[in-house]
């Protein structure tokens, strides 16, 4: 049995995010490195944290960051353009991919308002599935105050008890 492919995306939690980023970075390294010794090639990494600490990696072989810095600017204006113009498509393709579920998603939002507009069975299916997820957000924060409430409300019950066997005691 396989793993489960992980669904790309931003994760919403800072600490999950921090222990993902940790785990990718030691296996990211690890290839690195490997690729370094395999292929002998220069190779240069360099990451940011979650919480903005720099990593830097520079492969064994090569002579340091400088010398493999050094070796850009002598790049011809043909590969450089190759690069950018890459580095460009893989951008765009994102882009592209990014405006579609925002346009996607722009449609189910407008249609949310007037469920009468709806024709598409999916969509409908889509709308009742958040409602419901509100739905249930929305009881267990009740829940959740009620259950603060009722603790709060004991403990002020507590503390006039308190506060009567106090009071009765010194009275006598």
């Amino acid at each position: 049995m396989g793993r489960k492919k992980l669904k790309i995306q931003r994760l919403e939690d800072l600490k999950a995010r921090e222990a993902k980023y940790s785990k990718r970075k030691t296996r990211i390294l690890k290839k690195a490195k490997e690729l370094n010794i395999l292929c002998e090639v220069d190779v240069v990494l360099l990451f940011s944290s979650p919480f903005g600490r720099p990593t830097l990696f520079v492969g064994k072989n090569s002579n340091g960051l400088s010398s493999i810095l050094k070796r850009l600017p002598n790049l011809s204006f043909e590969e450089r353009q190759e690069r950018r113009a890459y580095t460009i498509e893989l951008y765009e393709d994102e882009l592209q991919e990014l405006k579609d579920k925002l346009v996607e998603k722009s449609k189910i939002l407008r249609d949310g308002r007037n469920p009468n507009n709806v024709e598409d069975l999916n969509q409908i299916k889509m709308m009742e599935d958040h409602l419901i997820a509100s739905l249930n957000g929305l009881r267990s924060r009740k829940n959740q105050l009620a259950i603060e409430q009722q603790i709060r409300e004991r403990e002020s019950e507590v503390g006039l008890s308190i506060s009567m066997k106090l009071f009765m005691h010194f009275q006598l």
